[in-house]
Formats: structure tokens, sequence, C-alpha cells
């Protein structure tokens, strides 16, 4: 009888180990076993956009792809609500956020980010009319100017920062954002560089950058679910290696540094 007791005794500490492996496999091992890393991302000028086919496009897009051409896998892109990404992320629709995120104390409560792989900073975009003469950010920092930002970015965040004097209306969507600019309801948006830019050239007539410097600088890091310590060290290593290589900047060179791909999109 003792012997079963023993027997059982073993059994019930291998099988517990067993569960305890699989829980504790890290997100690395399950994408390698799925052959797929699934990518949370969110469209923004020109991190993730899509082309006239339909098909994603953008910095982000390359980062990804190459990422996961390196990790022997193939790659799913799940585009997401900018607002409820983190969330979804938490709930596992997704392995890791690729997608111009901003590394922030309070998004570092929720997720673990990986180092830097590139850096962002905000700027604005008025209408000509409103804005007329507007030249600086103390200009739009005043009761009764209209500020429109995108719900749970870093641009809004900022504005909010930076512009408490105005008025914010943040949405879910960028391009509702700016269609609230372009009719003049809004005098300015706010977002990351270099949409602002972007959007400035693509509507010479209605819009204008006040300034072309950004007013705040911020790292851009991978977003990942806590406590997966070989997934993140292998995400740093990643970025350390294309870092080294000159890929990473070569990509943010052409979707950052000219508008080459602009007859890609749509």
């Amino acid at each position: 009888m003792k012997a079963i007791r023993i027997v059982g005794v073993l059994l019930i500490a291998l099988l517990l180990g067993a569960n305890s492996y699989a829980a504790e496999k890290s997100l690395l091992d399950q994408v390698l076993e799925r052959g797929t890393l699934r990518v949370g991302v969110s469209e923004f000028v020109p991190w993730v956009m899509r082309d006239k086919t339909g098909k994603l496009v953008g910095f982000e897009v390359d980062v990804a792809r190459r990422l996961a051409k390196d990790m022997g896998v193939k790659v799913e892109f799940v585009p997401t609500q900018w607002s409820g990404i983190i969330p979804a992320l938490l709930t596992g629709k997704f392995d890791v956020i690729i997608g111009g995120m901003g590394i922030r104390p309070d998004r570092n409560i929720k997720v673990n980010f990986s180092i830097p792989y590139d850096y962002s900073g905000v700027s604005i975009v008025a209408n000509s009319d409103k804005a007329k003469g507007f030249d600086s950010l103390n200009d739009f920092n005043k009761p009764g100017i209209v500020i429109a930002s995108r719900l749970g970015t870093s641009a809004a965040s900022a504005a909010k920062k930076f512009l408490p004097k105005a008025q914010h209306r943040m949405f879910d969507d960028e391009a509702q954002a700016v269609q609230e600019v372009l009719n003049g309801r809004a005098h300015a948006f706010v977002s990351s560089a270099p949409t602002p830019a972007f959007l400035a050239y693509k509507n010479k007539n209605k819009l204008f950058l006040p300034f072309k410097d950004t007013f705040t600088k911020e790292p851009i890091g991978f977003a990942l679910r806590k406590g997966d310590i070989d997934s993140l060290n292998y995400f740093n290593s990643w970025i350390r290696i294309a870092t080294l290589e000159g890929w990473l900047q070569e990509r943010h060179n052409y979707w950052f540094g000219g508008r080459d791909w602009e007859s890609q999109i749509q």
C-alpha cells in the first residue's frame, strides 16, 4: 500500500510539473510551435496603411515581416482600434504590438516594452483659415481653440499637457479627426510626426504646418504581455541586431524621409 502511495505521489508531481511547464511556456516557444507571429497594429500614416489593393504596408509592416522572417514563421496582422489595442493584447488576441507605440510609464504598468527600435515626436497641422497667422504652440493654447486628436494616443496626451487651455475633441479614427480640421470644425490636429507634414502636403489648399519641429520626443517599442523574459530578451536582441545592421534606419528613412511610397496607398 505504501508503494502505491509513493507511485501516486510521483505521478501527481509529474503531472503538475508538465502543467507548470505548459503554463510557463514562453510566447517565443508558442509562436515557433504555431508557425505564426500574430501582430497587433492600428492604421497610422506611414506606420501602417492600406495600399491600393487593400494590403497593409508601412514602416511597422516592414518591421513585423522582417521579425517574423528571422524567427522562421509567418506573420499575421490583426488590425485593432488604437484605444483598445492594449486590452486586446492582454486578452490574447495577438502576441505583440508593433504599431508605433510610445514607451510610457502608464502603459508600462500593463505591458512590458522592448528596448526602443525607433523614436517619434508630436507635431501639429492646422486649418489655413481658422489658424491663419498661428506660428507657435502658444497660439493654440487659448480658450475657444479646438484641437482634434486620436483617442488613446501619445499625441492626445501631449495635446492636453501642452495645450491645457484649448478645447479637445478626440476620435477613435484618425480620418475623423483630420476631417474635423478640414471642415473647419477644429483649428488643428495633433499627431505623431510625420503625419502632420504628410497631411499638409496632401491638402495644401486647406492645411498648413504652423512650425516644422516636433514639441515632444518619445521612444517606440514592441509591447508584449508581462512575465515573459525569454520573449522580451529575443525581441531586444533582434532590435539590437537590426539596428547595428542599419536596416531599421534604412526603413525609417524610406517611410519617414520621403514620399516615394505615396503612389502605393489609396
